[in-house]
C-alpha cells in the first residue's frame, strides 16, 4: 500500500465514496438519526428555538436589538453547522447499520441524500429568513451585515449539491503526523 502524502494546505477537501456494502446496510433499517427531520413539529421547532433564544438573549442587561439579533443569528448558524455539517455518523443505535453512516453528516443522511426535498428546502430557507430578519432589525448596519452574511455563507456552502459527500475541513486530525495509508 502506498501512503498518502501530507497536504501543505490549511483547507482539505476530500471525496467520501459509496461502497456497495454501505448501501445495503443503509437500506436494512430506518435511519432514526435523520428521520426526525420529516416528523411532525420538526420544522416548527426551529422557529420556536429561535424565538426562545431571542427572548433569553434579550434578558441580558444592556443588550441592544442590533446585537441581540446578530447573536441569535450567529448562535443558530453555529449550532446548525455543528449539527448538520460537522458531526458524522449516528450517535445512537449505530450497530444496526453496520457503520454505513459513519462517514456521512446528518445533512447527507437526510432523505437518503436526495437533493431539493421539502425538508432540505426548509432547512435551507430558515437561515436565510433569519439572516434577512437580523439584517432588517440591525437597521442595515454595514459591520453587522458583514458578520451576518459571512456566517450565512459559511453555513450555506456545505448545503450545496456540488459539495454532497465532500468535506471542507480547516482543522486536520493528524494525530501522529505520519502519512495515512490508503484504504483498499
Amino acid at each position: 500500500l502506498k501512503p498518502r502524502g501530507r497536504s501543505g494546505s490549511i483547507v482539505k477537501v476530500e471525496q467520501i465514496g459509496d461502497r456497495l456494502e454501505e448501501v445495503l446496510d443503509r437500506s436494512a433499517y430506518v435511519n432514526i438519526n435523520a428521520d426526525w427531520v420529516n416528523a411532525k413539529g420538526a420544522w416548527l421547532i426551529h422557529v420556536v428555538l429561535i424565538c426562545v433564544g431571542k427572548l433569553i438573549i434579550d434578558t441580558i442587561p444592556g443588550m441592544t436589538q442590533q446585537v441581540s439579533w446578530t447573536l441569535v443569528n450567529l448562535i443558530y448558524l453555529a449550532l446548525t453547522y455543528l449539527m448538520f455539517h460537522w458531526v458524522t455518523g449516528i450517535p445512537f443505535e449505530n450497530d444496526l447499520h453496520g457503520g454505513a453512516y459513519d462517514d456521512l453528516t446528518l445533512w447527507e443522511q437526510i432523505d437518503d441524500g436526495a437533493q431539493y426535498t421539502p425538508a432540505k428546502k426548509w432547512l435551507l430557507g430558515v437561515p436565510i429568513a433569519l439572516f434577512l430578519a437580523s439584517t432588517h432589525y440591525t437597521n442595515y448596519n454595514p459591520w453587522l451585515f458583514a458578520v451576518n452574511i459571512s456566517a450565512l455563507v459559511f453555513v450555506l456552502i456545505p448545503k450545496l449539491p456540488q459539495l454532497h459527500r465532500r468535506r471542507v475541513r480547516f482543522i486536520h486530525d493528524y494525530a501522529s503526523g505520519v502519512a495515512t495509508p490508503v484504504t483498499p
